[in-house]
């Protein structure tokens, strides 16, 4: 007969000499570096990983701890309005605050140190001025867009948004659901909490994903996952991720991992390299979590050559934040087919500039980049507006992160239906409103950036020196 255990009795065994795992009522001694109790690991991870005779009895589940009340918890509860009452972005966060846990919301609200870069992502776009023509027919406005050569129902991704599944059970199966609506891309977190097989499962024939690669110390983890993301056949490239090679400190995360329960996530690194680090002592939050393990190390000259004998897919570099960088990355295309200015929505380094700078910065140095690779954006996308000027400045198509979530946590599927709507909404009221009838006759013309150059970049361009580096290096 099946031992029955104690929640608390298990909780206790939580370290490398003896970590055990609740896995659908049964107790698992897992004598590895995993967390107890994981709520959040995607399906078939663990079942994968644990052997039968590992199973050493079942949990009282009248023990278990009840499930964390959501920021704002009401009284009596109360779910969602309907969807279509909410009428912009900050009132689908709102009410996803209300529904999330007290962990899910630090961490998708989180960014580094004084959050400075995060709000200034969205102040920048308040700086630039719109430039209206009249007497236009504005009737008309095609919204579609083409990224890679792959056609989009809209200029607008959801960026690679991690532990999607902290915010609703969803999760970013969820999301890829909602973009398929709108034939919106999706670029799938390397920390996503479902496995890219069980994201793009439903995709439709047409649907675009891009799949996020953060690099592991120990690179056959990095290429065994390329391999097998190279057998999905709705992955159409790679997006290498540059800008957080180290984890920003993010206080309100780590608050809330010294709180409460342990830091969900830890698992991540079982299903992307099936091996995992020593986190059983962590308690900096979900973000220092999930980087455990990440090669710091990345170089031009080392990196994507390794990467050309993993896979063929297009790559994309995310996270360039100079015009420098900027140029460096055309010079490798092109194996390099795209790049996306972010500082990863403030979560690394503070201060450092918002996309829309770096935009700028490369028409004002560099604007060849634009003829030699595509552009993309991410951070502080917060109206239609935003995502015009965006456009109106070069970028191919702009990216939001915390939206998607919040959007998922508000009314899961139809809560990023709802963000993909309202910013499709805006988006083509500003274009007729300018009147511009297509994407790709949005353009500088309509854009009045004075403001916003004061802030931007001034020094010596640094190029002739790149230049001199790179063809020494050919």
């Amino acid at each position: 007969m099946a031992k029955v255990f104690d929640a608390a009795e298990v909780a206790k065994h939580n370290t490398r000499e003896s970590c055990w795992v609740v896995l659908y009522g049964k107790v698992y001694d897992a004598r590895m570096p995993l967390r107890n109790m994981i709520q959040f690991t995607p399906p078939g991870i663990l079942e994968e990983e644990l052997k039968p005779e590992q199973c050493i009895g079942t949990v009282d589940v009248g023990t278990l701890p009840k499930e964390e009340a959501p920021v704002e918890a009401q009284e009596p509860a109360q779910g969602p309005p309907p969807m279509e009452n909410l009428l912009n972005l900050d009132e689908i966060e709102e009410v996803a605050t209300k529904q999330v846990t007290k962990k899910a919301w630090a961490y998708y609200w989180s960014a580094s140190d004084d959050k400075f870069s995060k709000k200034f992502n969205n102040e920048a776009y308040r700086s630039i001025l719109l430039r209206p023509r009249v007497f236009r027919d504005c009737e008309r406005c095609d919204f579609s867009s083409t990224v890679l050569g792959h056609k989009l129902g809209m200029p607008i991704y959801v960026s690679p948004a991690a532990m999607a599944r902290l915010g609703h059970p969803a999760g970013e199966a969820g999301i890829a659901e909602a973009c398929r609506s709108f034939g919106a891309m999706q670029i799938i977190s390397n920390n996503a909490s479902m496995t890219p097989e069980q994201i793009v499962k439903d995709a439709a024939p047409d649907q675009v994903f891009g799949w996020q690669l953060y690099v592991q110390i120990e690179r056959k983890k990095s290429a065994a996952m390329l391999a097998r993301i190279n057998k999905l056949k709705a992955i159409k490239f790679i997006v290498l991720t540059l800008d957080a090679p180290v984890p920003g400190k993010r206080e309100d995360d780590e608050r809330a991992g010294m709180a409460g329960a342990p830091a969900p996530g830890a698992v991540k690194e079982a299903d992307r390299s099936k091996g995992t680090p020593d986190v059983s002592e962590a308690s900096g939050g979900v973000g220092k979590t999930l980087f455990a393990g990440t090669d710091p190390t990345l170089t031009w000259r080392e990196t994507l050559p390794w990467l050309a004998k993993h896979t063929d897919l297009p790559v994309v570099l995310k996270g360039l934040q100079t015009h420098e960088d900027a140029y460096l990355a055309s010079l490798h295309a092109p194996q390099v087919k795209g790049i996306i200015l972010s500082n990863h929505g403030g979560r690394a380094l503070d201060t450092a500039p918002p996309a829309v700078h770096t935009l700028l910065e490369i028409r004002k140095y560099c604007p060849e980049v634009f003829d030699k690779v595509e552009v993309y954006v991410d951070g502080g996308i917060r109206r239609g507006t935003d995502i015009v000027k965006a456009l109106c400045l070069g970028a191919k198509a702009v990216g939001i992160g915390r939206a998607a979530l919040w959007g998922l946590g508000a009314g899961g599927v139809d809560g990023v239906r709802r963000v993909l709507q309202i910013l499709s909404d805006e988006s083509q009221a500003c274009m007729r409103l300018l009147g511009v009838e297509t994407v790709d006759a949005l353009g500088p013309q309509y854009i009045n950036t004075r403001m916003t150059e004061q802030q931007v970049f001034d020094g010596p361009s640094g190029l002739e020196s790149l230049r001199r580096d790179f063809r020494a290096r050919l």
